[in-house]
Formats: C-alpha cells, sequence, structure tokens
C-alpha cells in the first residue's frame, strides 16, 4: 500500500516514503499530538491476514521500543489499525 503525503493514520500525518522491505512501507510522518516527526512502519497489505506476520511485525515494534541508547530515536508501540492498514 502506497501511503500519499497528508494521509492520516490516527493522529499521524504521513509526509513521505522513508523505504520499503519485505514486511511493509516505512514513511516520515508528524505526530499531531505532540509535534515531532516519526517513521511510522505500515505493514504490506499482502500480509495483512498473515498471523505470523503480524506476530513478527508485534516483535519488531517491541524491540524498537525497548532501545534506549542515546542516539536511537524515541519511539513507542502503537497497534494501529485504520482499515485495511495495519502500521
Amino acid at each position: 500500500m502506497i501511503l500519499s503525503p497528508g494521509t492520516r493514520l490516527g493522529p499521524y500525518a504521513i509526509v513521505g516514503p522513508l523505504g520499503a522491505g519485505g514486511m511493509g512501507e516505512v514513511y516520515r510522518a508528524r505526530d499531531t499530538r505532540l509535534g515531532r516527526d516519526v517513521a511510522i512502519k505500515v505493514l504490506s497489505s499482502h500480509l495483512s491476514t498473515n498471523v505470523e506476520a503480524h506476530a513478527r511485525f508485534e516483535a519488531e515494534a517491541r524491540t524498537i521500543s525497548s532501545l534506549t541508547t542515546r542516539t536511537s530515536a524515541r519511539s513507542t508501540m502503537s497497534d494501529g489499525r485504520t482499515a485495511p492498514t495495519t502500521w
């Protein structure tokens, strides 16, 4: 699924694409609640019904949210689902 600039996923406004891989696409977005830039990973639509892919996606989010180094981006796990997109 390709998201256009301005697309909203909950409180996040898509700014533009950052990259893509086997599980999905990553976008630069703006958290409109906190006024900061974030990266949003969107699960590929062809994996939307794959239980194993959802489990990997959630495990990756948990791992990333546990990083606390000085140079790591602040992250949070948001169980976002805006039909038909999982983010």
